[in-house]
């Protein structure tokens, strides 16, 4: 079994890094070459602005080349929770948002001509306790009367035509979702700003910010110091360069996935007849989807931890425990892979956009990421250059989580009460 990736190993390595020192004046540095990075860039780059990306690692190589591989509508919250809790038109406006996220990645998908192995299939939500079918068919509702016709909620009796397991009371589909090969689209999407005259440099961490006067910076790297007009934030959880007041609210949270060997298709489809995207009801949860090659991803916060190989390997133990009490006729599958990442967690699992102190920023899309972050590339390439409203998170606070200075300390704690309140409800 592979500690490692199976997007970023099943992917193509990016051919345009940019080469040489780090010097000059560029109208945009973007710090961070994730998917809200790269989107950024190849949005400014066609609008004629000179651009650089700065990436420590490589392209697309956290939270954008590490995660589950689902691309869905849907806010990370219930959404009937939160329009009682935000009131139905910011919850209204802000499940609008992700539903134009989805389309965000699927045009520029087309325009650019991306292989990434997409495929339109919808999510579905699981209930996992009898009386979770409750309140999905309360959010049902509510979706099918505010935001979204396109949904449809499925029966316990009906359950057994999406999934072939005992361990559900029903489901909640929600059409509008696509699977892609995530280390595909990343350097596809890497490629295509860079045709368009991005500079891209990977292992180029950055190491210091100095503010010149309105929204110029002189970025400071491993590779040189480069003068921007306008720099974008694009880092999530990252624990590297000079991010304190981000990491201040952001809990960097382990999420962990698995990777069958290949089913065959034949075995896949009677596993997944409707081969969509599923997440459980739980809240330690688990999500899955079948890839290209019939392999079965299953992932989760099987462990409240940062991700290393030690900590990724007693995961994949983890999941794959997890992965038989659903499907208990897997007991002879191989795990192929095993890998873990962070995801930028927020205090509400809203996701946050704007300025601080001349530097934009788009994160914490609290494992929601893969449709927001490209969208939001798009969009903070309008903001920096006044079109503010165009940001869909702009009016939210952004507080400090208390007692938070970057390590997270607290994750047990968070993981044992969510644990706590899967027992009781």
């Amino acid at each position: 079994m592979k500690l490692d990736s199976y997007w970023l190993d099943t992917a193509p390595r990016f051919t345009k890094p940019a080469q040489g020192p780090l010097a000059g004046r560029v109208d945009v540095a973007v710090v961070g070459g994730g998917f809200t990075g790269l989107s950024a860039a190849l949005a400014l780059a066609k609008r004629g602005l000179s651009v650089t990306v700065l990436e420590a690692e490589r392209i697309a190589g956290q939270a954008s080349g590490r995660n589950g591989g689902h691309c869905n509508t849907g806010v990370a919250q219930d959404y009937a929770a939160l329009c009682a809790k935000l009131g139905k038109e910011r919850a209204s406006q802000f499940y609008r948002a992700y539903a134009e996220a989805v389309q965000s990645v699927a045009q520029i998908v087309e325009q650019e001509q991306i292989a990434c192995d997409l495929r339109k299939s919808g999510k579905i939500k699981l209930a996992a306790k009898p009386h979770h079918y409750e309140s999905l068919a309360k959010t049902f509702e509510a979706l099918k009367r505010d935001v979204d016709e396109d949904v449809e909620l499925i029966s316990r009796q009906r359950i057994r035509d999406e999934i072939a397991s005992d361990g559900f009371y029903g489901g909640l589909v929600q059409h509008n979702g696509m699977q892609l090969h995530m280390g595909k689209f990343g350097v596809g999407l890497a490629e295509a700003a860079a045709r368009h005259g991005a500079q891209i440099f990977e292992a180029t961490p950055v190491v210091g910010l100095k503010p010149l006067g309105g929204h110029a910076y002189e970025v400071q790297s491993a590779r040189g110091t480069l003068r921007a007009d306008r720099v974008l934030l694009a880092t999530g959880a990252s624990q590297t360069g000079p991010l304190q007041w981000f990491r201040r609210r952001i809990a960097p949270v382990g999420s962990f996935i698995v990777a069958t060997e290949p089913l065959g298709k034949d075995r896949l489809d009677a596993l997944l007849p409707t081969r969509r995207s599923y997440v459980t009801t739980r809240q330690i949860g688990n999500y899955f989807r079948p890839t290209h090659d019939d392999r079965l991803l299953f992932g989760g916060r099987a462990r409240f931890a940062m991700s290393n190989p030690r900590s990724d390997e007693k995961s994949g133990r983890i999941l794959r425990d997890g992965m038989l009490q659903y499907f208990p006729q897997l007991a002879d599958v191989r795990l192929d892979y095993c890998w873990g990442g962070l995801v930028d967690m927020t205090a509400d699992r809203l996701p946050r956009a704007g300025e601080h102190e001349g530097l934009f920023y788009s994160m914490g899309y609290s494992g929601h990421g893969v449709q927001m972050s490209v969208h939001m590339g798009r969009v903070m390439a309008e903001v920096m250059f006044g079109a503010a409203t165009r940001n869909p998170w702009r009016t939210l606070e952004w507080p400090a989580i208390p007692g938070h200075f970057g390590r997270a300390w607290f994750l047990p704690l968070v993981g044992a009460y969510y644990r706590l309140q899967d027992v009781l409800h």
